[in-house]
């Protein structure tokens, strides 16, 4: 059953995720058992170890207060929201992914995709999140300190929706590490592992992946459910 499992996740679930199949199953099984029965199959996640990659960009235009201070705990859906933009080199091509995830649910409420990090890629993305989510106030929208964040038609966009803007310290990730650890985990299970015939190929599996980050791919810190088990749990609540 072990190696059943870890064949069709494409050798990419380690022991604990491995163990929280085997405990859905039914199975009475702890995670150092599997580990130790995944070493005498000589299997192990394929998965590379995750890395901070954090899109700067230039520094023009006025920081806010880091006002979340690393404080990512919530008790609710729309507390608290992270964005932040990451590149991807694809067939001689730079494209940009912008994406806002929740820190409640850990999921990506919305994304754009472009071959430029600009103003419209960021814009885009932030009016479907507040349309996806019934427009909701007083969300804190934690970034770091790129130019597009500074920019006033950013700046004017979460004041018209009564949302709290906090950025991070000066080259500083960790102030903004939801988001970077999402973009590490895309790019480890996902990216990294593959080959693109074309631009349009890459975008088609994205979007693939982003949904099955948000509703198959269950985790350790959300109790192994998935993001969208657990924003459905707190909208019937």
């Amino acid at each position: 059953m072990i190696l059943d499992i870890y064949q069709k996740s494409g050798k990419k679930k380690g022991y604990r995720w491995i163990t929280s199949d085997l405990q859905k199953q039914g199975i009475k099984i702890n995670h150092k058992t599997v580990l130790k029965l995944m070493q005498q199959l000589c299997i192990r996640s394929i998965v590379r170890a995750k890395k901070y990659n954090s899109y700067t960009g230039c520094v023009s235009g006025t920081a806010v207060e880091n006002i979340l201070k690393r404080n990512f705990s919530t008790t609710a859906i729309n507390q608290k929201w992270t964005t932040d933009v990451t590149e991807f080199k694809v067939c001689g091509k730079k494209l940009y992914l912008s994406g806002i995830m929740d820190m409640h649910t850990k999921e990506l409420i919305s994304y754009s995709i472009s071959f430029s990090p600009n103003m419209k890629l960021i814009m885009s993305m932030m009016k479907q999140a507040f349309r996806k989510n019934g427009y909701p106030e007083n969300v804190i929208i934690q970034t770091d300190q790129g130019w597009q964040y500074r920019h006033v038609s950013y700046k004017s966009f979460l004041k018209k929706m009564k949302a709290v803007q906090s950025m991070s310290r000066k080259g500083n990730c960790l102030d903004n590490a939801v988001i970077e650890n999402f973009w590490g985990t895309l790019k480890a299970e996902w990216f990294y592992l593959n080959r693109f015939s074309s631009v349009d190929s890459f975008i088609e599996q994205l979007e693939a992946y982003i949904h099955f980050y948000n509703y198959e791919r269950d985790s350790s810190v959300l109790n192994y459910r998935t993001p969208v088990e657990v924003r459905n749990e707190n909208l019937v609540a």
